[in-house]
């Protein structure tokens, strides 16, 4: 039996970090593995050259793709050229989707090159028509959460849950806590509020005004009331100008002159540090629930999104502790719920008991995977039973 050989497509940090894990796995479970593609500074520590630099295909938006439509055009053609000319035996695209299937179409149009996607469409949320153009091209999906394998099924591709990144994360000790809440001036904070405006430029614009009059709300009556905002790398400074407008004191915590280390090992600490998270939708809920940090969920859209997507989504909520944990414990706002007297409900409806999400998140958790096989070895595990 020759070497395997694996051609690896990432196109976000979200997706380096998959692929880093995933190819661990693979060289621990073969040795002989060899690695060709296209991934970050991740993948490239275990042993991949990148094709080019993945940060070419970072881009969210219409705005943004639009004037690189025809660079990427060409990068999508280039690198199906590239795997159907070394014959790999397996091509595993990794998360996003607008290039990767578009990569694995033409591979598959070209060869007969079994096709793995690791991170399944969110077609239990809208647009379920995705799982049927994808079984097209895709053979075989690696899925991050347990209810995913029967939509994909369904289609015709294999299927395996192989766990969540968020789930075997390490976890803050107390004592990091603590040291945490002193450095910083908190020791006494009652409450400590987490609070996450988003990770992009566009969400901090419409989600911080409200959070800042939610969260002057709540101090009237909670003198001792502290924030905390860990700000990320991107909209650092979005953020650092939006909580100068805000009528209370919060301490942005900015991780940009951090290695990536020290960086996730503090973000880690200042979601454990917390009390409880007002938070915008989306993973980060997953990160909260590692962290055993209770949250209220929100999230704002534009006039026209706020009536056209709430018709497409085919689900009652879209926080992932409630999906997972098939509940509504976490509280959402969303659309034309989000207002700054319903979000501050809500989070005084949470600060008179914390402890009502617990056992949700220690759930999520556990149907996560945690305690269980880190997950880029069971990603490497399924890619090898089915080839």
């Amino acid at each position: 039996m020759g070497a395997l050989r694996v051609f690896l497509v990432a196109g976000e940090p979200s997706g380096d970090a998959l692929g880093a894990a995933l190819m661990a796995g693979l060289k621990q479970l073969r040795p002989d593995v060899e690695f060709a593609g296209i991934g970050g500074p991740l993948m490239e520590a275990q042993g991949m050259t990148s094709r080019f630099d993945m940060s070419e295909l970072s881009l969210m938006g219409i705005a943004e793709v639009l004037p690189k439509y025809f660079h990427l055009k060409r990068r999508i053609a280039e690198t199906a050229e590239a795997v159907i000319a070394q014959s790999p035996d397996v091509l595993i695209t990794i998360d996003s989707p607008d290039f990767c299937l578009r990569v694995a179409k033409l591979v598959k149009a070209g060869s007969d090159i079994r096709t793995v996607h690791y991170v399944a469409p969110t077609v239990w949320a809208w647009r379920p028509g995705r799982a049927k153009k994808m079984a097209q091209m895709i053979d075989h999906v690696l899925a991050l959460f347990p209810f995913e394998p029967p939509y994909m099924e369904a289609e015709g591709m294999a299927c395996d849950f192989v766990g969540h990144p968020a789930a075997n994360a390490p976890r803050a000790t107390p004592e990091d806590c603590a040291i945490f809440r002193t450095e910083h001036g908190l020791e006494k904070a009652e409450p400590l509020i987490l609070v996450l405006p988003g990770s992009r430029r566009g969400e901090v614009a419409r989600m911080g005004p409200v959070f800042g009059e939610v969260l002057g709300a709540l101090a009237q009556s909670r003198p001792d009331m502290r924030m905390i905002v860990p700000a990320a790398p991107a909209v650092a400074d979005a953020v650092q100008a939006l909580v100068k407008d805000w009528p209370v004191h919060a301490t942005v915590i900015d991780i940009r002159q951090m290695d990536g280390e020290t960086a996730q090992a503090t973000k880690r600490t200042a979601f454990a540090a917390a009390d409880v998270a007002l938070a915008t939708s989306g993973t980060v809920a997953l990160e909260l629930a590692a962290a055993g940090t209770p949250m209220v969920s929100a999230f704002d859209l534009n006039w026209l999104s706020r009536i056209i997507i709430p018709r497409l989504l085919i689900t009652d909520t879209t926080c992932l502790v409630n999906l997972v944990t098939d509940s509504h414990v976490v509280p959402e706002l969303i659309g034309f719920d989000f207002t700054a007297d319903k979000v501050r409900a809500a989070m005084e409806t949470l600060l008179a008991d914390p402890s009502v999400q617990a056992s949700a998140m220690e759930q999520t958790m556990d149907l996560l995977g945690r305690g269980g096989e880190d997950p880029g070895l069971r990603a490497a595990r399924a890619v090898l039973d089915r080839l």
